[in-house]
């Protein structure tokens, strides 16, 4: 199952003024904005409901490149899995497996780049 999804656009503010309108009938607020001194990257502003963002846009990446999916799985060993075979496969580390705080204390993810550049991630929102 896809657990989020995220894009880099060309001006932040418009697009998020954008998005806030287009998406409000559809009951998808804002619920995050992550800073560059999170990422070590760009700004990103996190779409959904119920507090889980699963649409996202960022400033961090060249628009046009740069595809982010995220794999929702049951366990932090799945993750683990999908790092070690992705690499295994030829792809390019981007973040190995680990807790991400600054999402929430119990997303543990893991990145890879596909052989076109891609950031694909595994991620479990459960606790250990």
């Amino acid at each position: 199952m896809i657990d989020h999804l995220g894009f880099s656009v060309s001006d932040l503010a418009r697009s998020s003024a954008f998005y806030v309108a287009a998406l409000a009938p559809l009951g998808i607020t804002e619920v995050m904005r992550v800073t560059p001194e999170e990422t070590g990257a760009g700004s990103m502003l996190g779409y959904g409901k119920d507090g889980k963002p699963f649409f996202w846009i960022g400033d961090e990446k060249r628009v046009g490149a740069g595809i982010h999916v995220a794999f929702a799985v049951d366990t932090r060993s799945e993750v683990d899995a999908f790092y070690a075979a992705a690499l295994a496969a030829g792809g390019i580390d981007n973040g190995p497996p680990g807790i991400r705080a600054h999402y929430h204390p119990n997303y543990y993810a893991a990145f890879v780049r596909d052989p076109d550049g891609q950031n694909i991630e595994a991620v479990c929102q459960r606790p250990e």
